[in-house]
């Protein structure tokens, strides 16, 4: 059985840091896309991040220069390092993943099939 668990998130002031943490198991594909969402009650959800099995990554532009997504390959952890975080970061977070075939991109949001069931931040001073 495929499972995700976030963890890391919590509150911060405007302009601190968090890591975000999703651990997998069950997890088995070798080509994949592993990406971080956002999500809060007033908008859609938003894909903030993602990074390919072949280590390719792709960010929102509101993030770029902010956050790093990355994997841990020998713990099955997948990472969001948040810096300068500002109040509009503010959301509930989830790990999201789907396999691909060698051509595939990770940017259809409808693809992603494997959630986990978040983990929230909070930006505020």
């Amino acid at each position: 059985q495929v499972q995700f668990l976030e963890s890391g998130g919590g509150s911060a002031q405007p302009g601190g840091s968090l890591t975000l943490s999703c651990a997998r198991s069950g997890f088995i594909y070798s080509r994949y896309c592993l990406a971080w969402f956002r999500q809060t009650p007033t908008k859609e959800r938003e894909r903030v991040a993602f990074v390919t099995d072949a280590g390719v990554t792709d960010y929102v532009s509101s993030v770029k220069g902010r956050f790093i997504i990355s994997q841990e390959y020998g713990k099955n952890t997948l990472l969001l390092r948040m810096n300068d975080l500002r109040p509009e970061d503010t959301a509930m977070y989830y790990c999201a993943a789907h396999s691909r075939d060698r051509f595939g991109t990770c940017d259809d949001d409808q693809k992603y099939n494997i959630w986990g069931q978040g983990t929230q931040v909070t930006v505020s001073s």
